[in-house]
């Protein structure tokens, strides 16, 4: 299996493995032999633009694809050909699919009640899972009485009535403001810690899977960019796609990484690791740092933040982030033409592995129409 990284091996603490995945329609490869493996009681995201084959991989798993090759393993068992209803998943949608003719609280029963579970014990559980997503007393209400944040958790409440081992959420937050959606990340995660259960989340949101996931796959063009904890992929990113698809990075190639670092390994570094300090200010002594300097071409006040693009003496541009603790619109207006020394620690750059600077034209376009989440100079 993938984990953190590392090479394919058997582990019977996972909850669901792909071994060599693939599947096509028709002429079409959505997912390209993916290796991933979730461990147990992990909150999993599966993070890419449209079309990167993140939200193929979770029907295949809820059984609602079949894989065209490969397998598909539910603690340890092949599931590849069975139907969704006899897997021991449970899916919820961004559409949510509640039935407006009935109430909360048929509704949460609604899947016990196919499964002829005795009325007593369906509203028992219906009560439990309710009280789990506070929603007590809601039970007897009708679905167009609530709001979008109130549907989303009956239909979270609708998917754990039925205790599955793995719950799948495709992108259930996608329709909500972005206040609640916030809100609504600190529930998930919340509710996921209570019942302890895998969660593995579909979302084209990077500050999404950054702050709810234990670990999460990048996807791009059908096959796994990178695997990792949010801070490994974050701050060591695998590739230029993950750079600059998870956050805003710097990737620096070329004449201009030889004359910053000395070789011509492309790297990257993050806007807000660089410093941003007057031409009159001596540099720092020390040899941990990488400095050039440059001219402000453009400045964007962001509220809490301003984004400063600087072309460097000599060629290229670097983009850097700095917090306004006492900076005002004015002020970051007011820098653009200004004469600048960039500065940051060489433990702040990642360099890439050979090829991975590369990028598709595919990759360039899910980039630059990522959602607004990802910023661009």
């Amino acid at each position: 299996m993938l984990r953190k990284g590392g090479p394919l091996s058997l582990d019977t603490t996972d909850d669901v493995e792909l071994v060599g995945v693939s599947k096509r329609f028709g002429g079409v490869t959505a997912v390209d032999h993916i290796d991933l493996a979730v461990g147990a009681g992990e909150f999993f995201s599966l993070l890419g633009p449209s079309g990167s084959g993140k939200t193929t991989c979770l029907r295949m798993i809820a059984g609602f694809e079949q894989p065209t090759s490969g397998e598909v393993l539910l603690q340890g068992r092949d599931v590849a050909g069975q139907p969704a209803y006899e897997r021991d998943v449970n899916t919820v949608f961004q559409d949510y699919a509640l039935f407006p003719h009935l109430t909360v609280g048929e509704n949460v029963e609604y899947g016990l009640k196919v499964k002829r579970v005795a009325k007593p014990e369906r509203r028992s559980r219906a009560t439990d899972a309710l009280s789990m997503v506070r929603l007590d007393d809601f039970g007897t209400r009708k679905i167009n009485q609530l709001s979008g944040g109130q549907r989303q958790r009956v239909a979270l409440a609708r998917a754990l009535v039925n205790r599955p081992k793995v719950l799948l959420l495709d992108e259930p937050l996608g329709a909500l403001d972005l206040k609640l959606r916030e809100e609504m990340q600190l529930e998930l995660k919340r509710i996921q810690a209570e019942v302890g259960i895998t969660f593995i989340y579909v979302t084209h949101d990077q500050d999404e899977a950054l702050g709810m996931s234990d670990r999460l796959a990048v996807f791009s063009d059908g096959r796994l960019e990178q695997v990792g904890t949010p801070d490994e992929v974050y701050e060591r990113p695998a590739s230029a796609f993950v750079a600059r698809f998870v956050g805003t990075s710097n990737v620096i190639e070329g004449d201009l990484a030889t004359r910053l670092r000395g070789t011509p390994e492309s790297f990257t570094v993050r806007p807000e690791k660089i410093r941003v300090l007057s031409v009159d200010v001596a540099p720092d002594p020390g040899d941990g740092e990488i400095r050039a300097t440059g001219r402000i071409r453009s400045s964007r006040y962001l509220g809490e933040r301003t984004r400063l693009l600087v072309d460097l003496d000599g060629g290229g541009e670097i983009l850097a982030v700095e917090q306004n603790r006492s900076t005002s619109d004015p002020d970051a207006r007011n820098q653009q033409g200004t004469a600048v020394r960039l500065a940051w620690d060489r433990r702040h750059d990642r360099v890439l592995p050979k090829g991975a600077d590369q990028l598709t034209d595919e990759q360039v376009t899910a980039i630059t129409s990522a959602g607004p989440t990802q910023e661009d100079p």
